[in-house]
């Protein structure tokens, strides 16, 4: 039996220094070339991972896998539960310290997981829905949502001017100090 860390972090600005740390108080003795650290946001589903994708292919049967939280692993509750099963049928077992080291592949820890999915999923759900009912109601009181507009009202007629007269994208957006892509915008919106 091998034991292997996983931890992951959104930005740069973050380490994984305290996962480690964290996983070696709760007792697991990890070699260090056995610790896969990589910076990813957890929006991205855990096979698209280089770092993730790379420790799946070192893991054998009756190895473990140890992660700090849930959230490691991923933030999508369908991707974690898949990543999880994928991993028991290699015969893989994952440990959530999070969820006191649970085994998250034997049938507590999928009991466990599910609820715990279930209930994020809710949150996000609810989150959702109180984003689209507020975006609803400052819309119906005439409030103007999006973005602002990078240049005035008086520098897109310039830019729409400069465009009918054949002027292109990039040199406007360099003359204006903008992307390609917002001279793109007000053209379409003119």
């Amino acid at each position: 039996m091998r034991t292997f860390a996983y931890c992951r972090v959104s930005t740069a600005e973050q380490t994984t220094d305290n996962q480690v740390r964290e996983i070696e108080a709760a007792g697991f003795m990890v070699e260090p070339k056995r610790v896969v650290a990589e910076t990813v946001s957890g929006s991205t589903p855990a096979l698209q991972r280089k770092g993730f994708a790379k420790l799946m292919d070192r893991l054998e049967a009756d190895d473990v896998l140890i992660v700090t939280k849930l959230d490691r692993l991923g933030r999508n509750a369908m991707d974690v539960r898949g990543t999880v099963d994928l991993l028991a049928t290699h015969g893989v077992r994952v440990h959530c310290l999070q969820l006191g080291s649970m085994d998250l592949t034997s049938p507590t820890g999928k009991m466990t997981m599910g609820v715990i999915n279930a209930v994020a999923e809710f949150e996000r759900d609810l989150l959702i829905e109180r984003t689209q009912s507020g975006l609803r109601r400052a819309k119906a009181q005439g409030k103007k949502l999006g973005r602002r507009p990078v240049l005035d009202e008086q520098q897109q007629q310039k830019v729409r001017s400069r465009r009918a007269e054949g002027a292109s994208l990039g040199v406007l957006a360099k003359e204006f100090g903008v992307s390609r892509a917002a001279i793109q915008r007000i053209e379409r919106k003119g």
